[in-house]
């Protein structure tokens, strides 16, 4: 066993500590910034139509501009992943999803009084750029102020908040398609959800973790007591927290550490690995959400209980399953949606394999999970820096594939086979690579990578 290991289960045991409203609703507040996100990942799917259609020569898309101002969002959250290197640490997790919405704000503003399509295709950079911050900082958050019993369920909700946010974007597409402008409209409501995430953090505490980390020790534990509840060990978990938090910058030397350099690239080729997952898109894309939202959900309430492993492992052969049994080729798709984004969303169903395995399998596992298992299993000396480029990877790794793979840009097509031998991959990285994290404190998480030792992470 490892120290400490029944102290963090006593904590873990801990009714108040799992139940306490306040958690929840810090959780909430964060993770609107991920129903922003999914709101402008399929921004372009009701609008490029529209703008295909559009009367004034400034603004109508062409077979050439389309693709880009579906695909441009992919630069600009690898831009924000990038920068999100320096804001994580410099400004904290918290406020780094609080300075996501001046650029999600403009870029929506830019959007809905677009006069050209450089406005167009910056609204759209700017708006990804948003969302590559709240992916490298959202996870982080959840992840240092959640408990280790409910941290899966609760490291699920970006991905739910993602999922509904597009659906939300669908269903408004629909009702506004009968509007005059009706896509200046749908800009305008994605500023919703980012005023309120600003106004919901505003009352919301800073990562213990990341207090401790700047020396404010005081304010750390204040943060704690409020998410934990007065009536809770806190104190017992503030002293473990305080204990793993020494010397926090990292050196060059360092670098060739295991304990630094192992879990970064366990991360970052999670991130990889997932976009080239693929994920196709033959339904409906509201119904395909709702695939995914339901098989989001049921991870959601089974990682805490199943682990996290079990979840790729039956992700993974899901996915292979549904690219060798109905083998035919398809564009690729990770996550980022953005073959999805970039089409009409009316789409011609060709057997039920598209609807029930791909979207449900990869939604139930390498979707939510890797998000989670880049935020708890990287050093919280080096967490911001390394969840920034991580988001970088996937989001550059996202771009090149809707380049290259795209219908109307260079007509490429991938066998489905390609798909298949890349989540037999999966299944094999995740059996040899990827530790289970379930119920386990970030700092005995961190113990094991600094130690080697693997009493509970198979």
């Amino acid at each position: 066993s490892i120290p400490g290991d029944s102290q963090s289960l006593s904590l873990c045991a801990s009714p108040r500590s799992l139940h306490n409203k306040r958690l929840y609703l810090a959780v909430f507040a964060a993770v609107l910034g991920n129903f922003s996100f999914g709101f402008a990942l399929v921004y372009p799917s009701p609008v490029i139509p529209a703008l295909e259609a559009h009367p004034s020569p400034a603004l109508r898309l062409d077979q050439h501009t389309a693709p880009w101002f579906g695909s441009v969002f992919t630069l600009g959250a690898a831009a924000g992943g990038l920068s999100t290197m320096l804001l994580n640490d410099c400004l904290g997790r918290k406020l780094s999803i609080m300075f996501s919405a001046l650029p999600s704000a403009l870029g929506y503003a830019l959007l809905a009084g677009a006069q050209g399509l450089w406005m167009l295709l910056l609204g759209r950079v700017l708006t990804g750029y948003a969302g590559g911050v709240t992916s490298a900082s959202i996870p982080v958050y959840i992840s240092e102020i959640s408990h280790p019993g409910v941290r899966g369920m609760l490291g699920a909700c970006p991905q739910i908040m993602a999922v509904l946010g597009s659906l939300v974007l669908y269903a408004l597409g629909k009702y506004l398609s009968g509007l005059v402008l009706d896509w200046r409209w749908l800009a305008v409501a994605g500023e919703v959800p980012v005023l309120a995430m600003v106004l919901l953090l505003c009352f919301m505490p800073n990562s213990p973790r990341f207090l401790l980390s700047q020396g404010k020790e005081e304010e750390a534990l204040g943060s704690l007591c409020w998410l934990r509840g007065q009536d809770t060990d806190y104190a017992r978990e503030y002293e473990q927290i305080k204990d793993s938090v020494r010397n926090r910058r990292v050196s060059c030397a360092e670098l060739k550490d295991p304990f630094l350099y192992k879990p970064i690239l366990i991360s970052g080729l999670m991130r990889f690995l997932q976009q080239l997952s693929g994920v196709t898109s033959e339904y409906d894309a509201a119904l395909v959400g709702l695939v995914r939202l339901s098989a989001v959900v049921i991870a959601a309430v089974s990682m805490d209980k199943a682990g996290r492993k079990i979840l790729l492992f039956v992700s993974g052969m899901a996915l292979s399953t549904s690219a060798t049994v109905f083998p035919r080729k398809a564009p690729i798709e990770g996550f980022s949606g953005a073959l999805q984004v970039c089409r009409s969303g009316n789409f011609s169903p060709t057997g039920p394999d598209p609807l029930f395995f791909a979207p449900a399998g990869y939604a139930m596992g390498w979707g939510p999970i890797t998000w989670l298992l880049m935020s708890e299993i990287l050093p919280l000396k080096a967490r911001g820096v390394a969840s920034g480029l991580c988001v970088l990877v996937s989001w550059l790794t996202a771009f090149t594939l809707t380049q290259f793979f795209l219908p109307n840009a260079f007509g490429l097509e991938v066998p489905f086979l390609f798909f298949a031998v890349i989540n037999a991959g999966n299944i094999l990285f995740t059996g040899c690579c990827v530790p289970e994290t379930k119920g386990r404190s970030l700092e005995q998480i961190e113990a094991f990578f600094r130690t080697g030792r693997r009493s509970f992470l198979r």
